[in-house]
């Protein structure tokens, strides 16, 4: 026997039932999209490596311990499966040249690749929805991708401020970030007896990230660091105070949370992030941003742009966490097929139903013919299905179908399968 092959660590297989909730959430996701005018894109799973090296910064994690890269071995590229899909947005829009006619509103669902430590929530592939605003400069774009976040949770049945909460902040423009980054060494250095290796090694490189660290030592000396927003100039406390003026008109409850940063150079202005508490460390469902300077940084005209992506199986996990579950998946109907009933003739009426648009499954004759009938109605039951339709020889030879209803009572009725457009609707109709 051949060896049985598996899936890759941490690459798992979505199969049904489970990949239902999927399909619901894209749904939902896709719904959410077209009610804020935003247009989909797809763009390739392999990129060049330089992409992320240039879009991400050689010091950051993912770059530097994440990403899977090789050498195409047919011409000695070098290229990476995606980590993350605002890099390869913004490539693909310089290369079209697709802000030429003005800004777009885009976004994009698909998987991303990271070799990190598989957990609950946190996998090698993953997949995430992104949301990208480009060639817009203003405030009111941030808040609208904010307040198109807490749409979605409406959609989906979460609760703002229990179940997930806002967290808000501005890293304002590069000069006042650079003020804030000296005085943050500064303040480190005078405290480096207290860093972990982790915060020495980002010292000079990435002291940003030394803020978000989980080391409980490490907490008063965060805690004492200048904080980012004491260094913004008038415009950009002005840019954040219209973002907050309109996320406080529509009643969204946030928090300013001064340690919340960017590792990335390109980061500027409006940061959030949606966090929980009900999925332990895996507490970041929703992040965003302002990144003005990544256009120009991957060799396009400069270019204002913001925006956000989301972890599917980490919302998919807070979904299940509260109790929210997506709605079932059944056939509308269910096709019975008594003994001597010519298949051909059922499989014609059936096709018919369907370009009606029901949804009706037929049980496979077996080897032996038909099954029996009780056995096909403990099947139909099990579907889900609504109906059934029950083709017997003589009604078929009449061109008829019995219609049995199997949820919520009713009696059988014999129904004309030539004014099947007349009645077939009310088969896909649901409460």
């Amino acid at each position: 026997m051949a060896e049985l092959l598996k899936a890759i660590k941490g690459m798992n297989d979505i199969l049904p039932p489970d990949s239902a909730r999927w399909e619901w959430l894209e749904d939902k996701v896709r719904q959410l999209m077209r009610r804020y005018g935003y247009l989909n894109m797809r763009t390739p799973i392999v990129e060049p490596t330089a992409l992320f090296v240039r879009g991400l910064g050689e010091v950051t994690d993912i770059v530097e311990k994440e990403m899977y890269s090789f050498e195409d071995s047919l011409n000695g590229d070098k290229l990476t499966l995606r980590p993350e899909g605002t890099a390869g947005a913004v490539r693909a829009i310089n290369e079209h040249s697709f802000l030429y006619e003005g800004g777009k509103r885009l976004y994009y669902i698909g998987p991303m690749f990271r070799h990190e430590r598989p957990q609950k929530g946190r996998y090698r592939q993953f997949h995430q929805v992104g949301a990208e605003v480009l060639g817009f400069a203003g405030p009111d774009v941030d808040a609208e991708l904010i307040l198109m976040t807490a749409a979605l949770w409406r959609d989906l049945g979460l609760k703002v401020g229990e179940d997930v909460r806002l967290q808000l902040n501005s890293l304002g423009q590069p000069e006042e970030r650079l003020a804030h980054r000296e005085a943050l060494i500064r303040h480190l250095e005078a405290h480096a007896d207290l860093l972990d290796d982790e915060a020495k090694r980002r010292l000079h490189s990435n002291p940003l990230r030394i803020l978000d660290t989980k080391n409980a030592a490490m907490q008063p000396v965060v805690e004492a660091a200048p904080k980012l927003i004491d260094f913004l100039g008038e415009a950009s406390l002005a840019h954040f105070n219209a973002v907050r003026t309109v996320l406080d008109a529509a009643g969204l409850p946030y928090e300013v949370n001064p340690r919340l940063v960017r590792g990335m150079d390109y980061y500027n202005l409006t940061v959030f992030e949606w966090v929980t508490e009900r999925l332990g460390s895996q507490g970041t469902v929703c992040g965003g941003g302002r990144y003005d300077g990544l256009i120009e940084q991957l060799g396009g005209k400069p270019a204002p742009a913001v925006g956000w992506g989301l972890g599917m199986e980490r919302l998919l996990l807070l979904l299940q966490e509260v109790g929210i579950e997506a709605p079932a998946t059944s056939p509308d109907a269910f096709a019975i097929v008594l003994a001597g009933t010519p298949l051909h003739a059922v499989m014609d009426a059936l096709e018919k139903l369907r370009a009606q648009g029901v949804s009706v499954v037929l049980n496979p004759a077996g080897k032996d013919g038909a099954a029996s009938a009780k056995s096909q109605f403990k099947k139909a039951d099990a579907s889900g299905a609504r109906f059934a339709l029950v083709f017997g020889p003589d009604e078929v030879a009449r061109g008829e179908v019995a219609l049995k209803p199997l949820r919520g009572g009713g009696e059988q009725q014999v129904r004309a399968l030539a004014a099947a457009a007349e009645w077939a609707p009310t088969l896909a109709a649901r409460s």
